[in-house]
Protein backbone atom coordinates (compact mmCIF):
# COMPACT_ATOMS: atom_id res chain seq x y z
CA UNK A 1 0.00 0.00 0.00
CA UNK A 2 1.65 3.39 -0.63
CA UNK A 3 0.88 6.51 1.35
CA UNK A 4 1.58 9.82 2.03
CA UNK A 5 3.72 10.62 4.49
CA UNK A 6 2.88 13.98 5.57
CA UNK A 7 2.65 13.80 9.21
CA UNK A 8 5.43 11.91 9.76
CA UNK A 9 7.32 14.91 7.61
CA UNK A 10 5.51 17.13 9.60
CA UNK A 11 6.40 15.63 12.87
CA UNK A 12 10.23 15.71 11.66
CA UNK A 13 9.86 19.79 10.59
CA UNK A 14 8.00 20.38 14.21
CA UNK A 15 5.27 22.02 12.39
CA UNK A 16 1.52 21.36 12.59
CA UNK A 17 -1.27 20.27 10.23
CA UNK A 18 -3.00 23.67 11.01
CA UNK A 19 0.01 24.85 9.56
CA UNK A 20 0.16 23.01 6.77
CA UNK A 21 -3.58 23.23 5.90
CA UNK A 22 -3.19 27.30 6.13
CA UNK A 23 0.11 26.81 3.67
CA UNK A 24 -2.38 24.69 1.36
CA UNK A 25 -5.12 26.92 0.91
CA UNK A 26 -7.72 23.88 0.04
CA UNK A 27 -10.72 22.82 2.23
CA UNK A 28 -9.99 21.37 5.66
CA UNK A 29 -12.35 18.35 4.70
CA UNK A 30 -10.49 17.01 1.69
CA UNK A 31 -7.18 18.65 3.42
CA UNK A 32 -8.00 15.62 6.34
CA UNK A 33 -8.86 13.20 3.90
CA UNK A 34 -5.69 13.62 2.27
CA UNK A 35 -2.77 13.92 4.82
CA UNK A 36 -4.92 10.56 6.80
CA UNK A 37 -4.74 8.76 3.46
CA UNK A 38 -8.31 8.62 3.30
CA UNK A 39 -8.31 9.74 -0.67
CA UNK A 40 -7.44 7.32 -3.79
CA UNK A 41 -5.86 9.89 -5.37
CA UNK A 42 -3.76 12.86 -5.34
CA UNK A 43 -2.94 15.70 -8.50
CA UNK A 44 0.60 16.30 -9.73
CA UNK A 45 0.20 20.04 -8.52
CA UNK A 46 -0.64 18.47 -4.67
CA UNK A 47 2.61 16.60 -4.77
CA UNK A 48 4.00 19.94 -5.97
CA UNK A 49 2.70 22.26 -3.63
CA UNK A 50 3.63 19.84 -1.25
CA UNK A 51 7.29 19.44 -2.12
CA UNK A 52 7.44 23.22 -2.30
CA UNK A 53 5.95 24.22 0.93
CA UNK A 54 8.10 20.79 2.95
CA UNK A 55 11.38 21.58 1.55
CA UNK A 56 10.85 17.93 0.27
CA UNK A 57 10.79 15.67 -2.50
CA UNK A 58 8.25 13.39 -4.21
CA UNK A 59 10.48 10.38 -2.82
CA UNK A 60 10.00 11.76 1.00
CA UNK A 61 6.23 12.52 0.42
CA UNK A 62 5.21 8.44 -0.45
CA UNK A 63 5.78 5.03 1.38
CA UNK A 64 5.23 2.09 0.38
CA UNK A 65 3.76 -0.73 2.91
CA UNK A 66 4.47 -4.30 1.10
CA UNK A 67 2.75 -6.20 3.77
CA UNK A 68 -0.24 -4.11 3.59
CA UNK A 69 -2.28 -4.96 0.81
CA UNK A 70 -4.45 -1.46 -0.71
CA UNK A 71 -8.20 -1.70 -0.11
CA UNK A 72 -10.36 -1.97 -3.62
Amino acid sequence: MTKLAVLKLLEQRGKTKYWLYKQLGMSYQNFNRMANNQTKSIRYEMIEALCQVLDCTPNDLFEIDFDQPENR
